[in-house]
């Protein structure tokens, strides 16, 4: 795949295709967000943009105004499966720092579930955001992907202008900052919901007290180890 373009969404059709791709990422069960309400986003000063290649969505990205100036809500962030592996996720988001900036917002907060290690290597990892708000079962009984677990999810905060932020956008990664407490989680949590559902819960609840207890004590997320899949938890402020 060459000659891919990350842009903001032109026009209602593309609008409308976002729909099918959300259903594709997410699943067919998992309601998508519809074309008319990320219009009115986009007119109210959100942001809804893609990767494309061609005509073609590979990468998709929504985040809108939150109540406070200067703070955005990133709402979604979906690859393709086919196009996983082209590290479309994290060039979408750069797009979204330098988009922000030039908008005067200097932080993004959004939430994620804190037991898949490819989010985490991502958002704590590869971009930098940290955490220290954990949401138990934020969404209800979910469908698609998310089926099966509880929908706990961490908000995590992303300050743009940070130094952290800005030596990984300029392509350098800073000295790990040490964690006084580290969290293992699943490596693949696809597959452990595949094999063993229990286990799997198991993960989540053990996961929901650490992260809950060290939340509770003033410690945040401020690294993740990609290698044994272990969040590195710190008394560092965001």
């Amino acid at each position: 795949m060459t000659d891919i373009v990350l842009r903001e969404l032109a026009t209602l059709a593309e609008l409308k295709a976002s729909e099918d791709f959300q259903r594709a990422v997410w699943g067919q069960e998992d309601p998508a967000d519809n074309a008319d309400l990320m219009l009115a986003i986009q007119h109210e000063g959100g942001l809804v943009a893609g990767a494309f290649e061609g005509a073609r969505m590979l990468a998709f990205l929504i985040a809108f105004p939150s109540a406070t100036a200067g703070v955005q809500h990133s709402h979604r962030l979906g690859v393709l499966p086919e196009a996983r592996g082209l590290r479309l996720g994290l060039r979408l988001k750069w797009f979204q720092r330098d988009w922000c900036l030039a908008r005067g917002i200097t932080l993004v907060r959004w939430t994620y579930d804190p037991l898949r290690a490819v989010n985490a290597s991502l958002n704590i990892g590869a971009l930098g955001a940290t955490s220290g708000t954990y949401l138990e079962n934020y969404y209800g009984v979910m469908e698609g992907i998310n089926a099966g677990l509880p929908s706990d999810r961490v908000m995590v905060d992303w300050q743009l202008d940070s130094p952290a932020v800005a030596f990984r956008a300029a392509g350098t990664r800073p000295a790990p900052m040490p964690g006084s407490t580290r969290i293992a989680i699943p490596a693949d949590l696809d597959r452990l919901l595949l094999c063993d559902i229990d286990a799997a819960l198991l993960a989540r609840m053990d996961l929901r007290r650490a992260l809950t207890d060290a939340f509770g004590r003033g410690q945040r997320i401020t690294g993740f180890d990609n290698r044994d899949a272990a969040y590195l938890l710190s008394d560092a402020q965001a």
